[in-house]
Order: structure tokens, then sequence, then C-alpha cells
């Protein structure tokens, strides 16, 4: 029966998710799920893995989402790309679909471009 079907999928990936929650290889931020396989990569291959598992590239919009990522960047002790590029206009950022910024946490003088941003 398809409800059957829905519930047992619905108990594998709870519990999938389960596992990787104490493997330290995903974390939450409200509905959002943020993930890693732990392996480094240039900016286009993170964006083409995150697309090839039905995700994209992490895109904070909110302190909390800012801290699920740095949860990686803590755990791995590494730098993580986000779904974001510069602007047409100089100094600005915007997402990778054109929409501009809504949140922003950059240290003092940054963004510099000089990966402390």
């Amino acid at each position: 029966n398809e409800m059957g079907d829905v519930v047992q999928l619905e108990h594998r990936v709870s519990k999938l998710e389960g596992v990787l929650h104490l493997e330290k290889m995903i974390t939450t931020s409200g509905d959002k799920v943020f993930a890693t396989n732990g392996e480094k990569a240039d900016f286009d291959t993170a964006v083409k893995k995150c697309k090839e598992a039905g995700g994209a590239i992490a895109s904070p919009r909110n302190p909390k989402e800012n801290d699920a990522i740095l949860y990686f960047v803590k755990k791995f002790n590494t730098y993580a790309y986000l779904g974001i590029k510069a602007s047409l206009i100089p100094s600005k950022f915007q997402f990778l679909d054109g929409t501009p910024l809504t949140y922003t946490n950059w240290h003092s003088n940054e963004p510099s471009g000089k990966g402390e941003e």
C-alpha cells in the first residue's frame, strides 16, 4: 500500500539522517539540511557535487544557517565555499541566482578576496 511505502521511506531516511548526524556529516538549521562529504574541492566542483546530490552549495541567509556552515569549518579545520558571487556593482555580492544578499557576517575590512571574509 502506498501509505505504508511512504512511512517506510520516511523511517529509512530518518535512520540515515541519524547515522549521518552521528558521523558529523550533516547538521540542520530550520528546515534546511547542511551536509558534506568531507572532501576538498574547488568551487566549481563543489557546486557540481551539490547539484548532483540534489541540493545546492550553502548560501547562509541568517545567523543560524551561518552557524550550521561554521560547524563544518570547525570540524574539518578548513574554509567553506558559499553560494555567493561578486555583483556587477563594485564591493557588492549576490547569491549565485543573482538575487541580492539579505544577510552578511563579514569580518572587519572584509570582503577582501584573501580568504578571511
